[in-house]
């Protein structure tokens, strides 16, 4: 009895030529993570991701803008899903959205690729760190700053300086990443869920917004005791 063989298996790019560009970016997400963005060369993506080194080039010219596409489709497209919701509520509860989001893609592995690169190799890269900066930077910041400032004129939030409110979180939630990425290192938070320490962080912060103006003028080195404060006040 003859045996019939089985077909030769098609190249991943031949059997799905419709996902072509999203299992490059994929595969250039790995890479990058695994050998960084000067060290990355177009052919290791390729071979990641199955397809010919010619075929990166039908849709990304060059290592660079598959970086850009690559930061499009995970930072900005974050950015975007939280710009989405800020027409709905009070100005707490987009906030507590956003920053629920925010914390989400932090706990992705795609969030400490982009991280690492920014910070270890971007700088060698001068028109990747621009675009970053404008794209990612700085319409993240704005989103925040933009509720914030909103949260003030109707307000729900204590007068402060929107742009040092967005940096403030922006830097509790990666801090909070960083400890949640390396358990072992702080292991206090080992037994905590990240639903509990969003839960945290967002109290925490929305309640900071919303202070009394006795605790605002003991942060600025008023006494502790606020009847000693008030008295202070009409002496």
């Amino acid at each position: 009895m003859t045996r019939t063989a089985a077909p030769p298996k098609s190249p991943k790019w031949r059997r799905q030529p419709e996902a072509r560009p999203q299992q490059i970016i994929e595969a250039a997400l790995e890479v990058f993570g695994e050998c960084g963005l000067a060290k990355t060369r177009l052919q290791d993506i390729a071979k990641r991701a199955g397809v010919s080194k010619g075929t990166i080039y039908l849709y990304f010219p060059n290592k660079e803008e598959l970086f850009r596409e690559m930061i499009r489709q995970t930072a900005i497209a974050a950015i975007e899903t939280g710009e989405r919701v800020t027409t709905q509520g009070t100005a707490a509860e987009q906030l507590r959205t956003v920053i629920r989001g925010y914390w989400h893609f932090v706990r992705t592995p795609a969030f400490w690729t982009i991280y690492r690169l920014v910070i270890g190799e971007l700088h060698q890269f001068p028109d990747l760190a621009e675009f970053y900066a404008t794209e990612v930077i700085a319409r993240g910041q704005n989103l925040f700053s933009g509720i914030i400032r909103r949260g003030i004129e109707a307000g729900e939030f204590r007068d402060v300086d929107p742009k040092v409110a967005a940096r403030m979180i922006i830097a509790i939630v990666i801090q909070n990443g960083i400890w949640r990425a390396y358990p072992t290192k702080v292991p206090i938070l080992c037994h905590l869920h990240d639903d509990e320490v969003f839960r945290e962080m967002a109290h925490f912060y929305l309640h900071s917004l919303k202070i009394s103006d006795v605790a605002c003028a003991q942060a600025d080195g008023a006494p502790s005791d606020p009847v000693s404060f008030l008295l202070s006040d009409n002496d």
